[in-house]
């Protein structure tokens, strides 16, 4: 096939978009560009368009069989810090690509969604599957809802949404990030030696690692229509309590003589607090998630365990960081729009 994967210079992107070009797929990226041009380009079979999803270039479908949608904002910080650009990228522009495949007889669209549409109630021990009730709360999550929402109104037999609920990802990227709670603990081991678990890092995460999620999104490319068309699949490798994230990376650590401490933090502002199972998409698609939280902060150590600790402050590793600087020194001139602005003339 070729596929049009946007947001696929991001974190997933950047290990999802090679994994297909080795299964033979074509590859059309849709990205701003904002960690610069992915290690992929120049590979047989990829072809990069620098643009935003919120202005959709003209003929970005042409000769597409399917579609995978990454972009926008992904996580609360950025979300919060600018509400209508999020919604505008991650609720506004989902139904316009939907409307623009329906339009152009691209049937297959694979839609990153979030297991934080769980997360507005504390609901502790239960495990949640893909048809228990929905609590999103913030600008992140209910711009995911709408999306979902979005893309059932349009499922039929000439447009097949599938809507993958990811749980908060881990492991290592060409893309790498260092504000995802396994990583983040990787970081401030390192750095720190000593990890604060608030409440005493009872709470429960679910997980998924990259490499296990871009395996997901490529079945859910590839399944039939009567495996996956007008689907939601949580796609979660494992549950896991803050304090036991936290005791993973600390026994890693402990293998190259540097010892982590532990120690107890007053509460956040706000608990998130829920489990969920991926036995659904495991089930249906035959997945294994081989990468556990464990194999991936051995891998995460072994990569960076010797980078300078002045490194791990550099803002390339953090979402809202990374934009905030990109904007502070962008030219005024510049013609694509403002990453934290709405913008007028959506496709």
């Amino acid at each position: 096939m070729r596929v049009l994967v946007t947001g696929g210079a991001g974190y997933i992107g950047t290990t999802l978009v090679p994994k297909l070009l080795a299964r033979g797929h074509e590859v059309r990226v849709l990205d701003r560009m904002f960690w610069g041009v992915p290690h992929y380009a120049g590979m047989p079979g990829v072809e990069l368009v620098n643009a935003d999803v919120r202005r959709m270039p003209e003929g970005i479908l042409d000769g597409v069989d399917a579609v995978d949608h990454l972009a926008g904002f992904s996580n609360d910080p950025t979300s919060e810090y600018s509400p209508e650009a999020n919604w505008q990228m991650n609720a506004v522009a989902t139904e316009t690509i939907a409307k623009l495949c329906c339009a152009s007889g691209v049937k297959r669209f694979v839609f990153g969604s979030s297991c934080s549409l769980y997360d507005g109630v504390d609901r502790g021990e239960e495990l949640l599957d893909e048809d228990s009730s929905l609590h999103p709360r913030g600008a992140y999550a209910t711009s995911k809802r709408y999306s979902e929402q979005a893309l059932m109104r349009e499922a039929g037999s000439s447009f097949e949404p599938v809507i993958l609920r990811q749980a908060t990802v881990f492991g290592v990227s060409e893309r790498m990030r260092f504000d995802l709670v396994v990583n983040s603990f990787v970081k401030d081991a390192l750095v720190r030696q000593r990890l604060v678990l608030h409440g005493g890092g009872k709470m429960w995460r679910p997980l998924v690692s990259v490499k296990d999620l871009a395996d997901a999104h490529i079945a859910c490319l590839e399944a039939p229509s009567d495996a996956v068309a007008g689907e939601t699949f949580n796609v979660v490798g494992e549950n896991h309590q803050v304090r036991q994230l936290a005791e993973i990376v600390a026994a890693e650590l402990v293998k190259l003589g540097k010892p982590v401490a532990l120690e107890d933090g007053p509460l956040p502002n706000i608990v998130r607090n829920y489990r969920c199972t991926g036995a659904k998409i495991r089930e249906r698609l035959d997945l294994k998630f081989p990468n556990s939280a464990s194999v991936a902060v051995e891998e995460l150590v072994a990569t960076y365990g010797k980078t300078p600790i002045e490194q791990f402050g550099h803002p390339k590793f953090y979402n809202i960081a990374w934009m905030e600087l990109l904007e502070s020194s962008r030219p005024a001139y510049q013609a694509m729009p403002n990453i934290f602005e709405p913008v007028d003339d959506q496709a």
